[in-house]
């Protein structure tokens, strides 16, 4: 009876759980991705909560006040207290945060200057500084001992409309030390300078989208008052910018059309190359955009805005969701890896997240209302995950298939475990092997891939079997054609002799 009782308990939660809406499930959980089908799948965590750096930590006697970013140079964080007037050089030792100084002036012609607003920071591996001096209206390159070196100011260009105020908000410097800016107002795409300060033109121009009909409503239809309320068919600002290693730029931007995100025709997150086109792969199920379902839940509305984004080592990038308050990790082939955090005052949850860094493998959040950075460090769950790509990326596909796994005893629905190990097995030209991995999990581009090679290896492996066979089938119709003619002779022969014998 007791038994019974426990069977009858068990079936009815059971049902009690499959009828829990999605939404519900979703606000108690924390790392997710999404399935072939659309479906969130939750999973173990990839990233865990391993300190925040407050002003208290680090012993200052002021908060960060409207800190805007921060910047990693090697185990030197950088914190823009824009409020404050000031950059907070952190140094890091074995998970120790310590401030190493405080950058509020520096020196110039016979004086001291300071900052304005700060903005953004990038430290070159020479250790130069340039600042976003946004109140100045200028760009600041320091030497590694803060001392005044040049200005990037607003171009004197006829590019550059004189009715703009120059307003630099984010920045990243290449190896030859040419300045790339992203500013207020400025939809050209990003401001270029040389490294001695000389505008050079915009570069990475996101494209003019629009559909045929808003094309003809607004040039045939509207009246000319109208035109002038509507927005114009320009390109969209950027609102961020980071360097990976091999010096691509990644920018993101939050002035995307909701309506063309599934398409692949407003895309938030952009790789540009030298020529400031876009490189970005997105051979995922969905394109890089953060949430792909988007519905008004708890209170959240519209589509993923990404505000930051960050490029580690192994080409996996991570970007910032200012919407729901989530990072979305990707891969270099565009896959979502997972997704995580959230809106709230817990650990790894935010209220204002407007920066991300890494520290190797680490990711720093800073939260503009908090006034603090979050430090997130891999799990085992994570680590397999970056251990797996990297082990794929240095040829290793024996070790990367191994690694996969390991990360399917830890989440056995965890899709990109399948497509890795197909990858890996394709790499090790075990095609069939590979075809049955990528059927799994729906991968139809790398089905396809491997089918054909393991048809090319089937047709190499049997052609004298299919020589053979075709010859076959060449000389059967020959013989029975030979057969018959060989017949029809006989047997004309005997009608001729009975002729001849009748006479």
């Amino acid at each position: 009876m007791k038994n019974m009782i426990k069977r009858i308990a068990a079936l009815t939660l059971a049902l009690m759980l499959i009828s829990v809406p999605a939404s519900v499930l979703a606000d108690t959980g924390y790392t997710y991705n999404y399935d072939y089908w659309e479906e969130t799948q939750y999973s173990p965590d990839a990233y865990a909560v391993r300190t925040t750096i407050t002003y208290k930590e680090l012993g200052l006697d002021k908060k960060f006040e409207d800190a805007t970013s921060i910047f990693v140079r090697g185990n030197l964080l950088y914190i823009c207290d824009t409020a404050n007037n000031r950059i907070v050089e952190v140094e890091e030792n074995n998970g120790i945060y310590t401030v190493k100084r405080i950058i509020d002036s520096f020196t110039g012609d016979d004086e001291v200057l300071t900052f304005s607003n700060p903005q953004d920071v990038f430290v070159s591996e020479d250790g130069e500084f340039y600042v976003c001096d946004n109140g100045n209206q200028r760009v600041v390159k320091l030497t590694a001992d803060l001392k005044y070196v040049l200005s990037f100011t607003q171009p004197d260009d006829v590019l550059f409309d004189s009715n703009v105020s120059f307003l630099p908000t984010r920045l990243i410097v290449d190896d030859a030390g040419r300045v790339y800016l992203v500013a207020q107002h400025v939809n050209k795409g990003l401001i270029k300078y040389e490294a001695d300060g000389t505008f050079t033109g915009f570069i990475g121009a996101t494209p003019v989208t629009y559909s045929w009909y808003q094309y003809i409503w607004k040039t045939y239809l509207m009246t000319k008052e109208q035109r002038a309320q509507t927005q114009n068919f320009v390109p969209t600002e950027y609102d961020n910018i980071a360097l990976d290693k091999d010096g691509f730029m990644y920018v993101v931007t939050t002035h995307v059309d909701e309506a063309d995100l599934m398409s692949d025709q407003a895309m938030p997150i952009r790789k540009l190359n030298a020529l400031g086109n876009d490189i970005l792969i997105k051979n995922g199920n969905f394109p890089p955009i953060g949430d792909i379902d988007w519905s008004d839940d708890a209170g959240y509305s519209g589509s993923s805005k990404m505000i930051d984004v960050t490029v580690l080592d192994n080409d996996t990038y991570f970007a910032l969701d200012q919407t729901r308050c989530r990072i979305f990790g990707y891969d270099n082939q565009g896959h979502l890896l997972f997704a995580f955090g959230g809106n709230g005052n817990r650990d790894g949850y935010f209220r204002d997240p407007v920066a991300i860094e890494h520290m190797g493998n680490d990711l720093l959040v800073l939260d503009k209302k908090a006034g603090q950075i979050t430090v997130f460090t891999p799990t085992e769950f994570g680590g397999g995950i970056f251990r797996a790509i990297e082990s794929y990326q240095a040829g290793d596909y024996d070790g990367s298939a191994d690694i996969w796994r390991d990360v399917l005893a830890l989440n056995g629905n965890y899709d990109l475990a399948y497509i890795g190990i197909g990858r890996a097995l394709l790499r090790q030209d075990k095609y069939k092997e590979a075809m049955y991995y990528f059927k799994i999990k729906n991968d139809v581009d790398n089905y396809a891939k491997a089918f054909k090679l393991y048809r090319k290896e089937w047709v190499e492996d049997h052609i004298a079997l299919l020589f053979g066979g075709a010859l076959v089938l060449m000389l059967v119709p020959l013989l029975i054609g030979r057969f018959k003619r060989l017949r029809w002779e006989v047997a004309k022969y005997e009608e001729d002799r009975r002729k001849i014998r009748r006479y």
